[in-house]
């Protein structure tokens, strides 16, 4: 029986990644993450799934973040009633990330109905808390560098990837056809991460490129932190960064700590406003094995912001004048606390609004860091008159040199390579330099494609 391969999503954009592998009736599907940003994107969560949720015979997840892993929910409410194979740390991440979705969603769509600014009467949440919690009993954590056999035969192994807790590499074994799907590719010589584990060998692969298209700044991300910080401080600003609750959030952490030991942070006060986010923060010092620091260094990375989980409490930080570091999620401006504080802080020209990576198309994140004059949150025009920076070099994805880094850990040539997961233009340029610097057989997918792997 022919192997094929389904590009459900992550195809021609950098989210909502669904990767399907089908061998007659069985079926394994790998990633399974909410479309982001456009509209357009958008509204293909509401999409039927492309086939019946209960025909597949398992689930691959390569980390937790929702670009990957936020259509679970939606998946198993309609039906999908096997396994979910991941890591211990993206398993508990999940367990923070997805009721938190759900909840978020119901809020919105409340909150919608409540101010009338939806078009849709009435506005609904994807899926609720409820639906989430569900998809938690799905979960079977698989350890890294274990096999598993999964139902119709296929095989899978989780490599380490770094970018964060828990991301993994996936290689699939189907007959005698090996599959290896990248998930998203952490750094080289990373502060906190492992490096992504060297793969040697695939029949096809199916890599990232968020950042195929770029270099990262390899300046010390503390030194240009510590300016932005101290320079908003002087104004009498307030720096706001908008940060993924898991794996950003922890990062800035650590660097935040590293500049307060060496007395360039000052008395400046700083807050964790995401009880998501801190929960993922103290999983650091329950997965030592997943990164590169010591438990006295997780305590400390840990112990340098004041926590703010309630609701009452965050509120506050929006009025109060004093100078500060407010940390919150989500890390596009997409949702959450983050929205009210830039409310507040947007339109103030003394304040610095910081994001700390990959902005996608049609995210508030990207339209500020384009330049954008105003943007809309719950149906104002609010006016961005703050600084705003982006920190490309805290982002926990590797850039183009550093995919083509791993991929020169192959000892020969997949068949054939699927450029995935990232916009037109990042996609283009890797597979144009994979072909040209390593001489592989490759291509972009487009959405829906479907492949016969032979």
């Amino acid at each position: 029986m022919t192997l094929s391969l389904s590009f459900f999503g992550g195809a021609g954009t950098v989210t909502g990644s669904k990767y399907l592998l089908e061998q007659g009736s069985d079926h394994v599907l790998v990633d399974c993450g909410l479309f982001q940003g456009l509209k357009q994107l958008r509204l293909k969560n509401w999409a039927p799934f492309p086939i019946a949720p209960a025909s597949i015979g398992s689930i691959v997840l390569t980390h937790a973040h929702l670009d990957h892993s936020g259509y679970l929910p939606a998946l198993v409410r309609d039906g999908y009633e096997r396994d979910i194979h991941c890591s211990p740390a993206t398993e508990e991440y999940c367990g923070i990330l997805l009721p938190d979705s759900g909840h978020l969603q119901e809020k919105d769509a409340e909150f919608a109905n409540r101010h009338g600014f939806s078009k849709h009467r009435p506005a609904l949440p994807l899926y609720t808390l409820k639906q989430a919690q569900a998809s938690l009993d799905r979960f079977v954590s698989l350890p890294f560098e274990r096999d598993r056999e999964l139902p119709g035969g296929a095989r899978v192994r989780l490599r380490r990837a770094g970018h964060i807790l828990g991301a993994a590499i996936a290689e699939l074994s189907w007959g005698n056809t090996s599959v290896v799907f990248s998930g998203d590719l952490g750094r080289y010589d990373d502060a906190i991460m492992v490096d992504p584990s060297r793969v040697r060998d695939a029949d096809y692969l199916v890599v990232e490129s968020t950042y195929g298209n770029r270099r990262h700044d390899r300046r010390d991300p503390s030194a240009i932190l510590g300016d932005i910080i101290n320079q908003t401080v002087s104004r009498g600003g307030t720096v706001v960064i908008p940060a993924f609750a898991v794996g950003r959030a922890q990062s800035l952490l650590f660097h935040l700590e590293q500049l307060k030991a060496t007395g360039r942070l000052g008395n400046v006060p700083v807050f964790l406003d995401s009880p998501m986010a801190i929960d993922a923060s103290e999983m650091l010092c329950r997965h030592l094995e997943d990164h590169k620091l010591a438990p006295d260094q997780c305590k400390r990375a840990c112990g340098v912001a004041r926590y703010v989980r309630e609701v009452q409490e965050s509120k506050s930080l929006t009025v109060d004048p004093m100078p500060k570091i407010i940390i919150s999620a989500s890390g596009m401006a997409t949702g959450g606390r983050v929205l009210h504080h830039l409310k507040r802080y947007a339109p103030d020209p003394n304040s610095t609004i910081l994001f700390t990576g990959f902005q996608a198309a049609g995210t508030r994140g990207a339209a500020m860091v384009g330049g954008a004059e105003s943007i809309k949150i719950h149906g104002d025009h609010v006016p961005v008159r703050a600084r705003v920076e982006n920190l490309s070099m805290l982002s926990a994805h590797a850039d183009g040199d550093e995919i083509m880094r791993w991929l020169k850990g192959f000892e020969r040539p997949p068949k054939m390579t699927f450029v995935t997961h990232g916009e037109p233009s990042a996609s283009d340029a890797l597979r144009h330099r994979i072909k040209e610097e390593l001489g592989w057989a490759c291509m972009v997918p487009e959405q829906m494609q479907r492949v016969d792997l032979s």
